[in-house]
C-alpha cells in the first residue's frame, strides 16, 4: 500500500552520464572515442541521453561490428546495475585474451 510519499530524487540523466563516464575511465582499459568506448580498438559500449533517460548500448563481445544489447537507465539503481554488468563483461573479455 502506498501513501503517496516518494522520497527518491528525480533521475538526472546528465549527472548519471558523467558518473558513468568517470566509472568507465576508472576501468583503465577502455578508450573513449566520441560517444563510444573501445577495448583494444574494438567498440564495446555507446552512451546517449534520450527522453530523460540514459541509453547504453553494450556489446555482447568485442568485435569490429558488435552485436549490441540496449539498456535503458532511468534510475540510479539502473546505473549501478549497468556498472556491475560492465565490470563482469570486462573481466570476461579480458580473460578471453
Amino acid at each position: 500500500m502506498t501513501d503517496g510519499w516518494d522520497i527518491s530524487p528525480p533521475f538526472d540523466a546528465e549527472a548519471s552520464l558523467q558518473t558513468l563516464k568517470r566509472f568507465l575511465r576508472d576501468q583503465r582499459v577502455l578508450v573513449e572515442r566520441g560517444d563510444a568506448w573501445q577495448l583494444a580498438g574494438q567498440p564495446v559500449l555507446k552512451l546517449a541521453i534520450e527522453a530523460g533517460t540514459l541509453q547504453l548500448q553494450l556489446a555482447r563481445r568485442p568485435a569490429r561490428t558488435p552485436e549490441w544489447e540496449r539498456l535503458v537507465l532511468a534510475s540510479v539503481v539502473d546505473v549501478r546495475r549497468a556498472q556491475d554488468e560492465i565490470r563482469r563483461r570486462l573481466g570476461r573479455w579480458q580473460g578471453d585474451d
